[in-house]
């Protein structure tokens, strides 16, 4: 089996999770050939494909609210990602099914990026941010908030509980809020309190992955093409329906038979091969 067709397998029969590493992947290497810009070793993304802080922007192009997500700035931006993408998914993915998860992912995405948009509006500044941090965090946090206690095995280092984990990693983004990478940050933190917030209101009976899951099911409706053309009741003008009539079967009488008899011993034989009675009989039933 070679590289493409073991990689076509693995995409087929993994799950969400899976599907969503192969996305980000596929996606960046495309963005290599379209945004790298090889002379400055930077990606520059348009502004209709990375969201802007810029709300005039937002509006004529909202799907950046979405689309942010599936594309990074570098090697290691999408490298660490992908790990850790691939350690949560694993987590959340223990306690709540494939449709949550991506109800999660690209619900706090959108929530993440909107706060992001506000908090650079209300600081004055103006950038574009890329990056599946957000919803990362949040799949994180949402595992974290419904198992705190549950215990990870890490290398070098053996048993942790998950909510040590979580705690350093938000520790960590709260302390370099001001040092570096603001946006990102914000993006961090906002997607950390969606999964919180998503996994209290789920435990009080609201699934916020309905929205997704109902939205995806009304645009594949609209856009299946296998969908055929929406069935036209013909309406038939009633007929009286005409009896059928019996045939008549004629059932012959016996000098009819007869007569067939020697009519068909005509036609092979010939007239002479009749009797003398049967030729008297011919005779007379022509008269």
């Amino acid at each position: 089996m070679s590289i493409i067709e073991d990689i076509k397998l693995q995409y087929k029969i993994g799950g969400v999770a899976n599907k969503m590493i192969y996305w980000n992947v596929g996606i960046y290497l495309l963005s290599i050939i379209l945004f790298y810009q090889f002379k400055t070793g930077v990606f520059e993304y348009p502004n209709w494909l990375a969201v802007s802080s810029n709300p005039d922007v937002l509006v004529t192009r909202p799907w950046t609210l979405l689309t942010y997500a599936f594309f990074h700035y570098g090697f290691l931006h999408i490298f660490f990602n992908m790990m850790v993408l691939n350690f949560t998914s694993r987590l959340f993915l223990t306690f709540f099914t494939q449709k949550q998860y991506l109800g999660l992912y690209f619900l706090s995405a959108i929530f993440a990026s909107i706060i992001f948009v506000l908090s650079f509006y209300l600081l004055g500044k103006s950038s574009l941010m890329v990056g599946a941090s957000a919803a990362i965090m949040a799949l994180l946090v949402a595992s974290t908030t419904y198992q705190p206690l549950m215990e990870v095995r890490l290398l070098l280092i053996g048993n942790v509980k998950l909510w040590h984990i979580t705690a350093v990693i938000l520790i960590l983004d709260l302390m370099q809020i001001q040092l570096d990478n603001i946006g990102g940050h914000i993006a961090h933190l906002s997607g950390a309190f969606f999964g919180f917030l998503y996994i209290k209101l789920l435990q009080n009976g609201t699934d916020l992955s309905v929205i997704v899951t109902n939205t995806i099911n009304f645009f594949s409706t609209i856009f299946d093409k296998k969908q055929k053309t929406p069935f036209k009741k013909v309406h038939k003008t009633s007929q009286r329906k005409t009896p059928i009539r019996e045939s008549k079967v004629v059932i012959k009488d016996k000098t009819q038979q007869q007569i067939d008899e020697i009519l068909d011993k005509i036609s092979q034989s010939g007239y002479d091969s009749l009797t003398k009675e049967e030729k008297e009989f011919l005779f007379q039933s022509g008269k």
